[in-house]
């Protein structure tokens, strides 16, 4: 089974050609740059590039794959959730090519694709708990299986990838905020600034990441210049901050599920902000404590990518999901739609 599939959720433009036995016959990721003078994605700038993009990477993909677009057997797009431009750029792109060659088109859910792209390159327990670390949403999930997800904790404002992208700007960095933020902080001192640690005393499995932005803005106004020191300390201290709450809910999540007596032997982190070395490295050790293995995705579907859309439509035809021509595309899709 052959699946063409697209991505354009937010300022990637994606395809792919993969079949059900794992082989990727072509891959393109294309980041739109133009974005990075604003410092965040400006979402009709990103529609328009979409369009522009997804005609010609395709074209590419089909012949980097030498495979005739008739040969295709299932079309697929990200349809929710996301910014509703590029949803329908991309689901109206890759319908119309399976009504051309009267093939069936498959929805996929842009965070279920994050979720089971762990699942492309390791063996799956379940239950399984998946920490969800995106520019667009940070969540806690219990997989019971393929289309069986339970929510258990998200958070109430800025996602973790948006904090750190919020940062970077505040400190006259590059967009994303993401890895110039950890290269920065490797050489910075971790106590050097006090950060709040807000749902510090709620114990429950939900995140907010706005009050650390604003602590992080008053500090940068209070200092006459915006130093190396300065990049490098506060860098560091937000990194540091960040991870102590990630820390701090996967050893909430672990006791929650002890005392349901639901056990479970894996964690995941998916979506761009595992690629973070110094997170990966500190809940990693959390994990060991609980006996369970902390796994990633490849490194190509860490970020958002057509792989773990086309992957996904795999997995979930494989439990007998039906083809949807007539799907709207949401930018509020959830999981359980």
């Amino acid at each position: 089974m052959i699946v063409f599939a697209v991505e354009t959720s937010c300022d990637e433009t994606s395809v792919c050609i993969l079949n059900n036995k794992k082989k990727i016959f072509s891959h393109i990721v294309y980041s739109q740059s133009e974005h990075k003078k604003h410092g965040g994605v400006i979402p009709e700038l990103a529609s328009r590039s979409h369009l522009t993009i997804l005609q010609k990477i395709t074209k590419q993909a089909l012949n980097q794959a030498n495979i005739d677009i008739k040969k295709i057997d299932v079309f697929c797009a990200t349809c929710g959730p996301g910014l509703i431009g590029g949803l329908l750029v991309g689901s109206t792109f890759a319908k119309s090519l399976a009504l051309g060659v009267n093939k069936p088109f498959m929805p996929i859910n842009h965070l279920e694709g994050h979720i089971l792209s762990t699942s492309f390159n390791n063996d799956i327990n379940y239950p399984h708990v998946c920490f969800l670390l995106t520019g667009g949403h940070t969540q806690i999930y219990l997989i019971k299986g393929i289309g069986k997800y339970e929510l258990l904790g998200e958070t109430l404002d800025d996602a973790i990838g948006e904090a750190f992208d919020k940062v970077a700007k505040l400190l006259k960095l590059s967009y994303p905020g993401g890895p110039i933020i950890e290269k920065n902080a490797i050489k910075g001192n971790v106590l050097a600034y006090k950060l709040p640690h807000p749902l510090k005393k709620n114990k429950n499995l939900n995140f907010s990441f706005s009050g650390i932005k604003t602590a992080v803005n008053l500090i940068v106004k209070n200092e006459n210049r915006i130093s190396e020191i300065l990049i490098k300390d506060l860098s560091a201290s937000f990194q540091e901050t960040v991870t102590n709450i990630l820390e701090e809910k996967l050893n909430l999540t672990m006791k929650q599920l002890i005392k349901k007596k639901i056990k479970t032997s894996q964690i995941s982190l998916v979506g761009g902000v595992a690629a973070n070395k110094y997170i990966f490295k500190r809940l990693k050790k959390v994990a060991n404590e609980y006996d369970c293995s902390l796994v990633l995705p490849k490194k190509f579907m860490l970020s958002d990518n057509a792989a773990m859309i086309g992957w996904t439509c795999i997995k979930k035809i494989s439990k007998n999901f039906s083809s949807d021509l007539m799907f709207k595309p949401n930018p509020r899709l959830s999981i359980d739609t």
